[in-house]
């Protein structure tokens, strides 16, 4: 179906078959629409996920709508909306061209156009529409992870083990596609029945590139998402695929990671690197591709994918996706994506995004919304790590997925080079020095002998690649490789890079001179001619197969972004924790596709080792399908409550979690992380599964927080299509398992309403309170019964001015093992009536 769209699209780029711009209208750019009347999803009323009562039953929300199939089933209304569009668009531009790229009509009401600046300005002085936006351009922010996480052992049993967990649960993948062919993904490796969940409706898009049969009972739904790009000119076929088929990799490997089959070997290289497993193997999948190697993505496209994801029926959304910019206007919430995505909420969708990869900076998160899950990235306990031993003893760590040389031999070091033949002009060539080219380097030198090459900015850039070093020391029957670090590559961390040849990369520039020196003055020269006469540097590699366990995970990653959660373009602190926690992101092995292009050092792999947000955000996608499937009624603020409440500060020695600070020498430059970095903490996956009290926010909730920020009124009606009347809150009022106080000006009190869905329990109430500030918490200590609530009630005061952020922590101890924690930031503190700056 899709296929057929994007054909017509190309036909009317052509111009056969409608309306289309004028060459001469080169200033035409992509517009989002969005119009006053609501979408379906707000239309029809019994969709609402609005949480009323908890019965009898632990761990059971009761909710006041029909089946989801009952709305999504019927189109009558979103048909109806599609005829208003288009009436709309006929009157505004009677005798113009224009091009309507998609319709949305599910979550947003509103279309995305290619028109010029003097149409869209046209078009939003209509009393029709609600706002015009300018298309914005996004980004893409295992085998251990599980046991890390205490999954097999945990949460995998109460689920009833790997092959049920996740079972009935839908999580659609906003990324960049998927390989159908991929055994992750495959559908007949076990023997129990595995039907789709009736309440999904999508379908698997076929082409060439992704044939009919690709879809099966565990990938059940797959389609794409280009007309944006496709207007700009910059989509390319041969490399993007126009289909769900996945040319990059990054998608295939967020999918896997979250929901991919459980005990698929990890073979890189001819190495066996042990058995992946998603968070919830038993979890389906649906894929919406907006995302491509050659330019990333829209947000047009995004928001159309999104608003399809929903309206086939997903019961989690999770986007390893990241704005470019941060959203202008009156607040950071107010964007066509997060719009879409708090109708998603609506309708009872877990929406999970990555924070961004643009730490350590504060303020650099990439995802703003209450309403949205924000997971950072974290490093786990294991570590690959090859070593280097030098003749002089001298021992040097590196990186690099390989094995070793012979333990018991050292071998001869030959620079590439020092080892150029003859009639080789420039011996300053640095495509010889990294080792790309073995024809013109002499075979006898080398052949047997460990082959040194640098390391350049051009690997990063892509213009050299390990791959070919390694071809060139295979040719020269070199024993193995040793990269150094040339020193203009400066902060670069190195991910571990699969090897068949023993070897390794020193990846620090300091560590690199001193092997170079020891090199060097180990050279035996000619003293008339100064020619090398004889290499008499030795060294052997330790290889790095085998996986070594650090004492001291998790630590938040420096490239994780930071809180606080800027509510503004002027950077105005939001009252809203963000990110919400961190999970594993850091060398995370998971499916790649295979023609994947992403990570050149895995092209051609079925497996591959990346790092980044975008690992750590399906990680909690796929944590989310257990509490799902558990709690099946939970509404997404009640599955972000059992996440949030349940999660670590500490690391596996019982120390607090450390935050690395610098993108240079990371592990030199760390301290405690604070909620700004880790959010609640590190994902707790098994304690979430029984959280005992829960948190929970209503849709309604979120608009009287959107309502209550300074002149959003005329926005909030004319993205949601209800008017703010009296009902408003502040960020700090809303239900969240987090008290974020932007600006304490003396005294805030805040409450924050817990549920019982456990048995009947008595919790103790203790806290610390931010520096700075004092607090105090009533009730002290409560009874609460199975579905009934308390009212804790919490007063700041500031004891001194202050402009440095603090942060305390709230925690509620029952005395059947529950335990709840919320944490506190209070960033500015003013102590009398006078205005402290």
């Amino acid at each position: 179906m899709e296929s057929i769209y994007l054909l017509h699209l190309f036909v009317l780029l052509l111009g056969f078959g409608g309306p289309v711009l004028c060459q001469d209208d080169f200033d035409a750019a992509v517009y989002i629409v969005t119009l006053k009347q609501a979408p379906a999803a707000h239309y029809y009323n019994y969709m609402k996920l609005q949480t009323t009562h908890f019965n009898g039953a632990p761990g059971r929300l009761n909710h006041p709508h029909k089946s989801w199939n009952v709305s999504r089933s019927d189109r009558s209304y979103s048909s109806y909306l599609i005829r208003v569009q288009n009436s709309l668009l006929r009157r505004v531009f009677r005798e113009q061209s224009y091009l309507k790229l998609y319709s949305y009509h599910y979550l947003i009401n509103g279309f995305a156009l290619f028109v010029t600046p003097q149409q869209a300005e046209k078009l939003s002085r209509r009393r029709e529409v609600a706002n015009v936006v300018l298309d914005f351009s996004v980004r893409t922010a295992t085998t251990h992870t599980p046991e890390f996480l205490g999954l097999p052992q945990g949460a995998w049993v109460q689920e009833g083990g790997p092959n049920f967990a996740g079972e009935g649960v839908v999580i659609g993948f906003i990324d960049t596609g998927i390989d159908p062919t991929h055994p992750s993904f495959a559908d007949d490796i076990s023997n129990n029945s595995y039907p789709v969940p009736a309440h999904f409706s999508g379908v698997c898009e076929v082409t060439r590139d992704f044939p009919s049969g690709s879809c099966n009972r565990k990938l059940i739904g797959a389609r794409h998402f280009a007309a944006s790009a496709i207007t700009r000119g910059i989509f390319n076929a041969t490399q993007d695929y126009a289909s769900p088929f996945d040319g990059d990799g990054h998608g295939t490997h967020t999918a896997s990671i979250a929901a991919g089959n459980h005990g698929i070997p990890v073979i890189v290289a001819d190495h066996h690197f042990g058995n992946a497993s998603g968070m919830a193997p038993r979890t389906h999948i649906a894929v919406y591709k907006a995302l491509y190697k050659s330019f990333g993505g829209f947000a047009a496209d995004v928001v159309a994918a999104i608003d399809q994801a929903a309206q086939d029926g997903v019961d989690i959304v999770s986007l390893s996706i990241t704005p470019n910019r941060r959203p202008p206007g009156l607040a950071t919430f107010f964007n066509p994506i997060d719009m879409a995505l708090l109708s998603a909420v609506k309708t009872g969708i877990f929406v999970v995004q990555a924070a961004g990869n643009t730490g350590p900076a504060p303020k650099s998160i990439s995802s703003f919304s209450p309403w949205i899950f924000t997971v950072g990235a974290a490093a786990h306990d294991r570590v690959y790590q090859n070593t280097l031993v030098l003749g002089s003893n001298i021992t040097i760590s590196g990186v690099g997925l390989a094995p070793g040389t012979d333990e018991d031999k050292m071998y001869t070091l030959v620079s590439a080079t020092h080892a150029l033949i003859n009639d080789t002009s420039d011996v300053n060539d640095v495509y010889l020095g990294e080792c790309q080219d073995s024809s013109r380097i002499n075979e006898n030198l080398v052949k047997g002998n460990l082959l040194i090459c640098s390391y350049s900015i051009r690997f990063v850039l892509g213009l050299s690649s390990i791959k070919q070093a390694l071809e060139t020391a295979r040719n020269l029957s070199a024993v193995g490789v040793v990269f150094y670090m040339d020193p203009f590559v400066i902060g670069f961390q190195l991910n571990p890079t699969p090897m068949k040849l023993p070897g390794l990369i020193i990846p620090s520039a300091d560590d690199s001179k001193v092997f170079l020196k020891y090199y060097n003055s180990s050279l035996e020269r000619n003293e008339t001619s100064n020619q090398i006469s004889k290499f008499k540097g030795i060294a052997r590699v330790l290889g790095g197969l085998k996986p070594n366990y650090s004492s001291s995970a998790p630590k938040v990653m420096y490239y994780s972004a930071r809180g606080p959660d800027p509510e503004d373009s002027f950077l105005d602190d939001a009252d809203i924790l963000k990110p919400n926690l961190i999970a594993p992101g850091n060398l995370i092995w998971a499916a790649w596709s295979s023609l994947g292009m992403d990570a050149a050092e895995f092209e051609g792999e079925n497996f591959a080792m990346i790092s980044g947000t975008s690992m750590a955000a399906p990680h909690v996608a796929g944590l989310a399908a257990l509490v799902k499937q558990k709690f099946p009624s939970f509404s997404p603020s009640a599955i972000a409550s059992a996440l949030s409440t349940t999660a670590s500060a500490y690391n596996n020695q019982g120390g607090p979690i450390m935050a690395q600070r610098s993108y240079s020498n990371p592990d030199s430059n760390q301290s405690p992380a604070t909620p700004f970095d880790m959010g609640s903490g590190f994902v707790n996956a098994t304690a979430a599964l029984d959280p005992g009290l829960v948190l929970d926010a209503s849709f309604d909730d979120y608009i009287s927080f959107l309502c209550g920020i300074n002149g959003s009124n005329p926005v909030v009606l004319n993205y949601t299509g209800q008017p703010c009347g009296n009902s408003t809150m502040n960020g700090i009022d809303l239900n969240l398992p987090s008290i974020t106080i932007a600006k304490l000006n003396q005294s805030k009190t805040v409450q924050r309403t817990v549920t019982n869905i456990a048995d009947n329990e008595t919790y103790a109430v203790s806290w610390s309170a931010p520096y700075g500030v004092s607090v105090s918490v009533d009730p002290t200590r409560f009874s609460i019964s199975n579905g009934q609530k308390k009212i804790l009630t919490v007063v700041f005061n500031a004891t001194m001015n202050s402009t440095s952020a603090s942060f305390g922590r709230i925690g509620l101890y029952g005395n059947k093992g529950h335990i709840a924690t919320i944490p506190l930031s209070v960033i500015m503190k003013i102590v009398s009536n006078t205005t402290y700056c």
